[in-house]
């Protein structure tokens, strides 16, 4: 540890990035402090992943009981379904506080100082802090930024917080609107839908791009679209802007053709979410103090070491990860990069591989996704001189999805014809976003398909969609 400053690592945001960034530092004897201005453990915790996975846990009980001829096939009979709104949005809040309560007692509990307000780079290796008692300096031998991403609102959109509203207030459930337009068709918008829907409001997807959910592998994209839009009581539309939208009752959104750019239709719903993606909360960093300029899209620039980067050169003693970089828009991206950058402090150099870290959204069914799509691989076959190829299995051929009824599903896996590297993995099936991780290993560890499809699973688990993906790719050898 230095003598020379307040602490040898102080980290300003406390989200699941900083907080795993923190854990590990004071794991290896690092003087660690963690600046945080809102709640302790950010986005993730307060406003994302975590109570949106209870607000789907539940409402995916209330679709589930509601199949009564899903069950009566499987022998099952229940009576008509009923839920409590408020008591399903307390169990979002109630797992929020409890979350939220651990991170803060296990940094506590190792040593991190916790620093409550807004921390800005006053110079390198210097902070300063505006808490409630006035502005505080502190010093440190390196500097992290973790500062984390707020939901985007595109021009034309007004926001009130009640009936047109983004994410961030979509997961308190204040309200079942009866019909609700929901803009975005990525994660956010898709595992909102499955919400929705399942507690019975009538949905309308809005899609700016050719296509709804266009950053999936096609052949997910075309099945999810099946699933979980058209046979559900959702209407969607693609290559359409919502160039304006109006709070109120009712909520008055005009969509403009992408191409054509002419208005054509004005939808009236009663209320609007906003999943519009989400944009770096870099502002009032104070940046500039140290000759850091951010992008144009507000993301603050850095190199695979993820130092802070000025004028093409690292700024010593400066680090940012997570949401803020712009690599990788994932609380477990952000938690890796944290590790990586103490590990390199610590003397053990390590960079993040993005390539092998999944994703996954958690709607009924699931959909995962690790590396490459198909037409990315095939850009990169293109650029790099080899040719790629694909094998798909469905769930509908897996005992276990079988025994379970739920058939609806596909495994996909892109490799390299010459070396069968394993390029890429997308599932969409149940419990999809559990099964994706072993796919992730082998990308992370450059496995051949070839290799792989010698592992010996268990029988009958979900996980033979990924083994026979691997069997098949064999028959192409």
């Amino acid at each position: 540890m230095s003598q020379e400053f307040d602490y040898d690592l102080l980290i300003i945001g406390a989200g699941v990035g900083g907080h795993g960034a923190a854990l590990h530092a004071v794991s290896h004897g690092l003087k660690t402090a963690i600046v945080e201005a809102g709640d302790m453990g950010g986005t993730c915790v307060n406003r994302g992943c975590i109570p949106s996975k209870a607000l789907l846990a539940a409402s995916g009980k209330v679709r589930e009981f509601s199949q009564t001829q899903h069950l009566q096939e499987m022998g099952v009979h229940i009576g008509g379904v009923q839920f409590d709104r408020q008591a399903i949005a307390d169990h979002a809040l109630n797992l929020v506080e409890n979350i939220r309560g651990n991170m803060t007692n296990s940094l506590k509990r190792l040593g991190v100082d916790i620093i409550q307000g807004w921390g800005k780079v006053a110079a390198s290796q210097k902070v300063t802090v505006e808490t409630a008692d006035g502005e505080k300096t502190y010093t440190a031998e390196n500097i992290l930024l973790a500062p984390g991403s707020v939901p985007f609102v595109p021009p034309g959109v007004e926001v009130d917080g009640k009936t047109v509203f983004t994410s961030d207030d979509a997961i308190k459930l204040e309200s079942l609107p009866q019909w609700i337009a929901i803009i975005g068709s990525g994660y956010i918008g898709l595992e909102f839908a499955d919400v929705y829907s399942a507690l019975g409001c009538e949905i309308s997807v809005i899609e700016a791009l050719d296509k709804v959910m266009p950053t999936f592998d096609p052949d997910i994209a075309k099945i999810a679209k099946r699933v979980l839009l058209d046979s559900r009581d959702i209407e969607s539309y693609a290559g359409v802007f919502a160039t304006k939208v109006t709070p109120g009752a009712p909520v008055t959104i005009e969509l403009t053709d992408a191409n054509t750019k002419e208005v054509v239709e004005v939808l009236e719903v009663d209320a609007c979410l906003v999943a519009t993606g989400r944009v770096p909360y870099t502002k009032n960093l104070n940046l500039e103090a140290v000759g850091v300029e951010l992008d144009r899209r507000g993301f603050i620039p850095v190199n695979d070491s993820l130092q802070v980067v000025a004028n093409d050169e690292a700024v010593p003693h400066l680090w940012a990860i997570g949401d803020a970089t712009g690599k990788m828009m994932l609380a477990h991206a952000a938690s890796a990069q944290g590790v990586a950058v103490v590990e390199t402090l610590c003397g053990r150099d390590r960079t993040v591989d993005y390539r092998s870290i999944p994703a996954a959204a958690f709607t009924h069914p699931e959909i995962s996704f690790v590396g490459l799509t198909e037409p990315q691989a095939k850009e990169l076959g293109k650029s790099e001189g080899f040719e790629v190829a694909s094998a798909r299995t469905y769930f509908k051929a897996n005992s276990k999805a079988l025994a379970e009824k739920e058939t609806d599903g596909l495994a996909k896996v892109i490799y390299r014809k010459d070396t069968g590297e394993l390029l890429g993995a997308h599932i969409i099936g149940i419990h999809a976003a559990d099964l994706i991780q072993e796919a992730a290993n082998a990308i992370a560890e450059r496995k051949s398909v070839r290799e792989l499809a010698f592992n010996v699973h268990t029988h009958p688990t979900l996980s033979e969609v990924l083994d026979e993906a691997y069997k098949r790719t064999l028959e192409t050898a």
